[in-house]
């Protein structure tokens, strides 16, 4: 069971069939050993072929009825397949993608909370300790972003899972880091540091108005693809970096210290261990102003 709130104040408490599908698989011994071959790359391939075939397409009407998915604002398309249809493309102007420069957006639909980054370029997750080296595999890289934030963005199965980048700036190439495809669901950060054993792969960006930050997208349980633009260059606000194929899915953003300060509803929130919702392109944050 999780807590989620809204921008507007109002908090609601989830506890899904699935929440307690996996409090159980990955709560037990029993279960955490039935869950190693479901998290494999070769199952999550194997997912992501069946869910790219045609016959898949049939399970789109059910899915957009259980989950009350709005379908108004997107694009009108016949869909191919269940893939087709989950990186579906939002019409113009369905999202508001902010564009004052003092503003820190978020690059996904998805439930964000922050934790700050100690000096030892650490952040705990549910008791479980993450270090910014173990996730990037970069000791040096990792020291940069000591006292600054990680932005963790959790996108469910119902979510909009395509994702942009937050401020106009020049990116490296990405860099994949192999793993395995656990959940993201909560229920798995109580037993496993699933952000440091899934597949993953990540940019530095070195923005215009916000310093250098990560961006970082994490695979989940049957997704076998996280499809990235390829190459390096210039981009801007609000330009579409990539999407990942069927199921939940994480986004994390590292920024440096006294670069950005998240809004004040996101720290308590996050404080509390409470998500709150976000939408692609809308403020979560601003510049920090006491820096010259």
């Amino acid at each position: 069971m999780h807590f989620t709130a809204e921008r507007n104040g109002t908090i609601t408490k989830e506890h899904s069939l699935q929440d307690r599908f996996l409090e159980i698989l990955y709560g037990s011994c029993i279960g955490r050993i039935l869950v190693r071959p479901l998290i494999s790359p070769f199952v999550s391939v194997l997912g992501g072929k069946v869910l790219d075939s045609r016959i898949s397409a049939l399970w789109i009407s059910g899915f957009i009825r259980r989950h009350g998915i709005d379908m108004s604002g997107y694009e009108q398309a016949s869909y191919r397949s269940f893939n087709d249809f989950f990186t579906r493309r939002l019409t113009d102007g369905a999202r508001r993608v902010e564009q004052s420069p003092d503003i820190f957006i978020s690059p996904c639909d998805g439930r964000l909370t922050v934790y700050k980054i100690t000096d030892a370029c650490e952040f705990t997750i549910k008791h479980t300790r993450y270090t910014v080296k173990s996730l990037l595999k970069s000791r040096k890289l990792a020291e940069k972003f000591e006292g600054g934030y990680a932005w963790i963005f959790r996108l469910c199965t119902d979510d909009y899972h395509r994702y942009i980048y937050t401020d106009d700036g020049t990116v490296s190439e990405n860099r994949h880091v192999h793993g395995v495809f656990h959940t993201v669901n909560p229920a798995a950060g109580e037993a496993f540091p699933i952000y440091k054993e899934n597949t993953r792969e990540y940019c530095l960006v070195k923005s215009a108005h916000f310093g250098t930050m990560i961006q970082m997208e994490v695979g989940a349980m049957l997704v076998g693809k996280i499809e990235n633009r390829p190459g390096s260059g210039t981009v801007t606000r609000g330009q579409e970096r990539g999407n990942f194929a069927f199921g939940g899915s994480t986004v994390i953003i590292m920024t440096q210290k006294k670069k950005a300060v998240p809004d004040g509803d996101i720290l308590r929130y996050s404080r509390n261990g409470i998500e709150i919702r976000v939408k692609m392109g809308e403020r979560i944050g601003r510049k920090n102003r006491h820096v010259l």
